[in-house]
């Protein structure tokens, strides 16, 4: 396996050269451009010789330049005990996050709708960290619902919250933003509730579906709950 050019010696001047490189890419990404290596490359003041050594296309650029967070929670430091609120304030500090970023958000949404399987693993976005968010708002929820229903409601409020939805609220369903995102987050609401009171789908575990993170899930009806009153 060849060693990244970055990790090879002058390893903090790389580090730095690389990270000029992502800023100018982000900045433009936020003006509403499409970068290219050597648009990035001029932004930054840096050449485009030395620019492809860091990103060789466009498509490693433009992953880089996604808003990462290394976030562990997006619960307050004294979060609430009601399931409800602290749902509430998770999906509050993730959809400001979605709203905040919307162009690298969309950007990074169209390529993970353009790579092919192993490709989209490695992006950002399709790596599950808002799944593990919630469930972390729903975890009071243990030991009232099974362990993979919670999963499941997190999976159903995950489909309902993110930049595929704003984009569709506001695109195709023409919303603004303020009215896209209160929508969100009534969606996210809603399934709590319905949870509490509907059985909720059959869904396999992660770890039991394979290695394509697309397929698609088995159709399960959903039906009243004979042990939870309506």
């Amino acid at each position: 396996m060849s060693t990244p050019y970055e990790a090879t010696g002058r390893t903090e001047q790389k580090r730095r050269t690389r990270d000029v490189l992502v800023a100018a890419a982000r900045d433009l990404v936020a003006s509403g451009i499409t970068p290219t290596v050597e648009q990035a490359a001029a932004a930054a003041v840096i050449s485009r010789p030395t620019a492809y050594r860091y990103f060789p296309n466009q498509r490693t650029l433009l992953a880089a330049a996604y808003p990462e967070t290394a976030a562990k929670t997006l619960l307050p430091a004294d979060p609430p005990e009601e399931p409800a609120a602290r749902l509430a304030a998770v999906i509050t500090a993730l959809t400001h996050t979605i709203v905040e970023t919307e162009p690298q958000q969309r950007t990074m949404l169209r390529l993970s709708l353009e790579a092919d399987p192993a490709e989209r693993a490695a992006l950002y976005l399709r790596q599950g960290r808002a799944i593990g968010w919630i469930e972390e708002a729903l975890s009071p929820l243990r030991g009232q619902l099974p362990e993979q229903a919670i999963h499941s409601l997190a999976l159903a409020i995950r489909s309902a919250v993110g930049i595929e939805a704003l984009s569709w609220l506001t695109d195709v369903g023409k919303l603004t933003r303020d009215e896209a995102v209160s929508l969100m987050s009534w969606t996210a609401q809603a399934l709590l509730h319905s949870a509490l009171n509907w059985t909720m789908p059959e869904t396999a575990p992660a770890a039991d579906r394979g290695p394509d993170p697309d397929r698609s899930p088995t159709a399960v009806s959903v039906t009243p709950s004979a042990s939870r009153p309506s």
